[in-house]
């Protein structure tokens, strides 16, 4: 009987029978490891991938399943944390000149308790929005300085545009002040001119360092796509420099964008006063994480005098090395708290199901909501998923302008009432709110605010209002598209 069936047939159906043995196990792990202390939309992202291609979906949950930084550098965050509270317990400089929205306390607390770092006042900020004037002022900060230059961003590439703030840094080193630099290894490695860049501040004697580096010949390895996105640059601890803009020529250095005309529009803000310092103590708190190298002699300016200027400011770190989602939570409390008006500008405006409520709940209760994006996506998955919202944030209420091709609108600002802005180098998407390191700088003061919402009237004069009737027009491939870009936006 079954004379048919070849001699390899028992261990064929022996093997068979493992592999699905081993399926099985593989779907009922999943189903108890995944989920933990993950949200409900990325456990069910990963279980469908694990589900309908378990062995690939086993190998990228493995690789990129965990969205935490390594133990070490989490223990780094929290002795820094510890530092900056230490240092500034009881500190109370904020003026009472200003009628303040009586909610706005409770948003200073919640970013103490998560951040760590305190509100300050005194403080004075210009903002900056022309991409090759940013660079030139910023190169005009290096050439003043007298004890040392701090700078990181998550891209850095040496070319014709940027070539005179790198050659700042080296005069800088040449008259004896002493300059660290981090950039973000795998940010910069994929641009053209990397190993150019790298060997110039060799020669010119800069200290720097590759952030988050994956090197597995150096057995140094973490996640690879949890990136640090930070942009700063702080001056002898009395200028300071945060936005959205990474230091390479605007089109990134990459024929397909030049052959495009893709051009990067950012913004920038020159600071001065106290809180610089607690700009500087971010950078301090990266260069520990890297190198194991306290710089405490940099770190006593974190008791931050009151200063000259009349904006209160607060940093907001956020990222894989805090237990929570520093950035999210404050998004969402000021778009909860907002009675008027709110502005949002973000390159990225994929929210998750806590932001998506925060803000389309606004508009729903008669905030004037805007929202800033490029008409443009420069990243075709992401530019997706962000579309695949669009429906639901205008059928809220909610007015979306697209800054016009071939521009990429990267500025990531924010505006709140009168009362409060954000600006950094936080996108509004699940990456920046999960896996990237960023910086969020709450600024409360009316003049500052008139001079966001100065940029943003700027934005609206050159952008085309999207309508529920046009976007509804839209194809069906489109919205496959969509539909497909946003599940994978929750594998994180």
């Amino acid at each position: 009987m079954f004379d048919w069936l070849p001699d390899s047939a028992p261990s064929l159906t022996v093997s068979a029978v493992a592999l699905l043995a081993v399926d099985f196990v593989v779907r009922v792990t999943a189903i108890a490891v995944v989920p933990v202390n993950r949200r409900p939309s990325s456990a069910l992202a990963w279980l469908l991938t694990i589900f309908f291609v378990p062995y690939l979906g086993i190998l990228a949950f493995l690789l990129i399943g965990s969205p935490k930084l390594p133990r070490s550098r989490r223990r780094k965050q929290r002795e820094i944390n510890r530092l900056i509270l230490r240092t500034t317990a009881g500190m109370d400089l904020v003026s009472t000149e200003h009628p303040w929205p009586p909610w706005l306390a409770g948003i200073v607390a919640m970013n103490r308790n998560l951040g760590s770092m305190p509100l300050v006042g005194g403080n004075q900020a210009e903002l900056v929005d022309d991409y090759d004037d940013a660079l030139r002022r910023m190169a005009e900060s290096i050439d003043a300085a007298v004890d040392y230059v701090h700078v990181e961003f998550y891209i850095m590439i040496r070319d014709a545009t940027t070539e005179e703030f790198f050659d700042s840094l080296a005069r800088a080193v040449q008259r004896g002040v002493r300059v660290r630099l981090l950039l973000d290894h795998i940010g910069s490695l994929r641009y053209p001119g990397y190993r150019r860049t790298t060997r110039f501040l060799d020669e010119a004697g800069i200290e720097w360092h590759p952030m988050l580096p994956v090197q597995l010949h150096r057995l140094r390895y973490q996640r690879p796509d949890l990136r640090n996105h930070r942009k700063l640059l702080v001056v002898d601890g009395d200028v300071g420099w945060v936005g959205s803009q990474n230091v390479i020529d605007r089109s990134y250095d990459k024929r397909g964008n030049v052959r495009r005309g893709l051009r990067w529009q950012d913004l920038m803000v020159r600071l001065e006063g106290p809180v610089v310092s607690g700009v500087d103590a971010l950078f301090i708190t990266d260069w520990y994480s890297e190198t194991d190298e306290l710089l405490e002699d940099e770190a006593r300016p974190v008791t931050f005098p009151r200063g000259p200027g009349k904006l209160e400011c607060q940093v907001v770190p956020s990222g894989p090395g805090f237990d929570g989602e520093n950035n999210l939570k404050l998004f969402n409390a000021l778009f909860y708290s907002a009675h008027r008006r709110i502005s949002v500008t973000s390159p990225y405006f994929v929210p998750d199901e806590s932001m998506l409520a925060a803000i389309t709940s606004a508009a729903e209760r008669g905030v004037d909501v805007e929202l800033f994006v490029s008409e443009l996506g420069d990243q075709a998955l992401v530019h997706y998923a962000e579309c695949s919202y669009y429906e639901n944030l205008l059928r809220a209420g909610v007015r979306i302008f697209r800054y016009p091709a071939p521009a990429v609108l990267h500025a990531k600002h924010l505006t709140v009432d009168d009362d409060v802005g954000l600006i950094g180098s936080s996108n509004m998407d699940m990456r920046s709110f999960l896996l990237d390191l960023e910086l969020t700088l709450m600024v409360c003061g009316h003049e500052f605010v008139d001079d966001l919402r100065a940029i943003e009237d700027g934005y609206r004069a050159v952008c085309t209002e999207l309508t529920l009737a046009q976007w509804m027009s839209r194809s069906r491939a489109h919205v496959i598209k969509e539909n497909l870009a946003r599940l994978t936006s929750a594998l994180q």
